[in-house]
């Protein structure tokens, strides 16, 4: 009897074993990797100094995980997982493709020099939207300012990217349509310190 029970013990370790093994891996997806090396030479001034805080993104796509939509229904992927919640990953490349496309340097929550100017950036998405085999959408309200200043322009990009099938083709629509955001962003940077004041870049969907 003893021997009987230690034979059925065996083989619900290894039933359990296979069960485990058979569990797919966690994939894990970065908006900032691909997005390109600095421009800047190292140790030259920076063109500009610009401040780009926290992101905002809608509470239903503010988790981990992907949230993909699939004819009309929302869907959570529990093994397709960003590095970082969405938030920081879209203000980490945002941060990445307008220092890059600047020369810039984000100084947020960093001592500048003395009589630096500053522009801060504030952004605000509402809309992030993960189509698989159709589209990545990002829709944006975003402002720049410089600090110390009362004049703030705000505008808003709007960027839907026609991606292939696959969550590594989605990824990929979504870096480019933060791209497209940062260069937005880096026009009305140029312009207000060019000229004081700017308009809001044409932006196409």
């Amino acid at each position: 009897m003893t021997h009987r029970l230690y034979c059925l013990a065996i083989v619900a370790a290894a039933a359990a074993l296979a069960g485990c093994s058979s569990t797919p891996p966690d994939r894990f997806y970065s908006l900032a990797s691909g997005m390109g090396t600095p421009t800047a030479k190292s140790g030259a001034a920076p063109a500009y100094f610009i401040e780009i805080p926290a992101v905002t993104v809608p509470q239903q796509v503010a988790r981990k995980q992907l949230v993909v939509t699939t004819d009309g229904r929302m869907d959570l992927l529990e093994q397709d997982l960003w590095t970082s919640p969405p938030a920081a990953e879209i203000g980490q490349a945002l941060s990445q493709v307008v220092t890059n496309d600047l020369g810039a340097v984000d100084v947020f929550r960093t001592p500048t020099p003395e009589g630096a100017t500053v522009y801060r950036i504030s952004t605000n998405v509402q809309r992030f939207e993960s189509a698989p085999g159709k589209y990545a959408l990002l829709d944006a309200v975003w402002s720049v300012r410089q600090v110390g200043s009362p004049k703030v322009l705000t505008c808003r990009t709007v960027a839907s990217e026609t991606v292939s099938d696959g969550n590594e083709a989605l990824v990929a629509g979504h870096r480019r349509a933060v791209a497209r955001l940062g260069a937005d962003i880096a026009t009305a940077v140029r312009g207000l310190a060019a000229n004081g004041s700017a308009a809001c870049p044409a932006s196409q969907s």
